[in-house]
């Protein structure tokens, strides 16, 4: 099998993972050409990788030693992203969040559908191993009646994401997405309404924590979501409850806990895995398989909607109702 040839905008923080797994664990694949806003830090990156170094995003996507595109850089650059390469007819593989809004999100699910250009959204947390066991073990406690998700983390020494014409938004939309497309992942329910309160703690422009509750399109199922970046220490619960027991975990420290009456077992959970390499090779699967992404735009937009919910129903103080085609 002939290895994608991947270009990859963006190696700050989180790209940089994409360039390691690219390099070192991911054979179907090789990287070819990186794009980085600063030359210096650029050109640094492309030395080590021993691949090309790209000023300009459209140059990269342009080139005709790339296959396929990553792109890991702030959302508000997405749109432009995914633009180019439905006029160059790569496929993409684009971080979370999808968009910055419903409206953008929609547009560029349009450009992708009318040029035919395949994209997968790197929702990350749906390869995590607790994640996954508690998906399996959702049957032992079903019919669902309430999920609980809460996200942790110290503040961010990244600058751009305290500022909201760079980032678009704040924990909400940068970390709260993890969330919202996991109360779908879970539930297999669409969220219907939203109450949402934010504060700053730590930020200056943008929200660092926020709590959600939310309704289903299911009215028997209840949801509530957390989010901090302005704690020192980190965590990522889990908590589904269920007509036959309760399930809870906690992506971070890899455990999870199965509560049937009074009896408490915990669960057998794979060791933690990287969930960017996992992400990657799903991607390159599918292309290189033509096999359907496990993760789709319409997800991507579903986890946006739920964000533009939050920040509506923040600043209006009231239950705001989530984007929805039907």
């Amino acid at each position: 099998m002939t290895p994608l040839r991947i270009g990859l905008i963006g190696t700050g923080k989180h790209g940089s993972r994409y360039a390691q797994h690219l390099v070192a664990d991911v054979p179907q694949a090789r990287l070819v050409a990186v794009c980085r806003r600063n030359p210096l830090e650029g050109r640094h990156v492309a030395d080590r990788y021993h691949c090309a170094y790209f000023h300009d995003f459209r140059e990269l996507i342009a080139d005709a030693q790339v296959d396929a595109v990553v792109a890991a850089v702030p959302p508000t650059l997405h749109h432009a992203i995914v633009e180019k390469a439905c006029r160059q007819g790569k496929p993409l593989l684009i971080e979370k969040p999808f968009a910055v809004n419903v409206a953008e999100a929609k547009h560029m699910r349009e450009l992708l559908a009318s040029s035919g250009v395949r994209c997968m959204v790197a929702h990350t947390l749906r390869f995590n191993a607790v994640v996954q066991t508690m998906r399996h073990h959702i049957p032992d406690i079903a019919p669902l009646h309430s999920i609980y998700l809460s996200q942790r983390f110290e503040p961010s020494w990244l600058p751009w994401l305290d500022c909201k014409a760079e980032s678009g938004g704040g924990i909400v939309l940068h970390t709260g997405v993890h969330s919202f497309d996991l109360l779908h992942f879970l539930t297999g329910c669409p969220v219907y309404q939203v109450t949402c309160q934010t504060s700053q703690v730590v930020t200056q422009e943008t929200e660092d924590n926020f709590v959600m509750s939310c309704d289903f399109s299911d009215p028997l199922l209840k949801g509530v979501v957390m989010g901090s970046r302005s704690t020192m220490s980190r965590s990522g619960l889990i908590e589904l409850s269920g007509a036959n027991g309760q399930l809870v975990g906690d992506h971070v420290h890899g455990s999870v806990t199965l509560l049937k009456g009074w009896q408490r077992a915990e669960l057998p959970v794979e060791p933690p895995i990287p969930t960017v390499r996992e992400t990657l090779r799903a991607f390159i699967d599918g292309i290189h398989n033509n096999t359907p992404f496990p993760i789709t735009v319409d997800d991507g937009l579903l986890a946006v909607a739920v964000a533009e919910a939050c920040y509506r129903s923040a600043q209006s103080g009231q239950p705001e109702r989530v984007y929805s085609e039907k």
